[in-house]
């Protein structure tokens, strides 16, 4: 497993080809957000979307490099809920060929140990219902279910999970 790094979304056209390439990838996360459409993904959509979560106040939208400086991943974080104070994962996503190889296991490492060492005691995030793989990928890296409630923006039943970071 490589080392990965993470940098902020610069929105290059170069950048941004690559992240609408990850998340067509990714038709099952397309079809359970229902935003996208997995067979034609929209670099304007992709943008627009991005450029909006990386203008909310608290929020970076961050690229996960590999050791070659290839796109792996993407991450959106909440340094601060405004309804609970904690941090929030709003998105990670990894590239679908790489699916099943630790990326995202290392991602999310990554998130916990950086809100750990800001002296962070728990972090969250929302699973979609309808995407079970997810909820099974956060559940075995020892997430917990704490809430069932809609999304805001888009009012989709959502699966509100919490981790202790101590």
């Amino acid at each position: 497993m490589s080392t990965l790094s993470l940098s902020p979304l610069g929105f290059s056209p170069e950048e941004l080809a690559e992240v609408v390439d990850l998340y067509a990838s990714n038709p099952e996360y397309c079809r359970a957000a229902g935003e996208y459409d997995p067979e034609n993904v929209q670099a304007d959509q992709v943008e627009a979307d991005l450029r909006e979560e990386a203008g909310t106040d608290g929020c970076e939208v961050l690229l996960a490099l590999d050791a070659q400086g290839q796109l792996v991943g993407l991450l959106c974080l909440l340094d601060r809920h405004p309804a609970d104070g904690h941090p929030w994962i709003g998105l990670l996503l990894v590239h679908g060929s790489l699916h099943h190889k630790g990326f995202g296991r290392l991602l999310a490492d990554l998130v916990e140990e950086r809100f750990r060492s800001e002296g962070r005691d728990g972090i969250r995030l929302a699973v979609l219902e309808n995407n079970p793989s997810a909820l099974a990928f956060w559940s075995s890296l020892g997430w917990q279910e704490i809430d069932r409630r809609a999304d805001i923006q888009h009012h989709r039943p959502c699966i509100v999970m919490h981790k202790q970071l101590a």
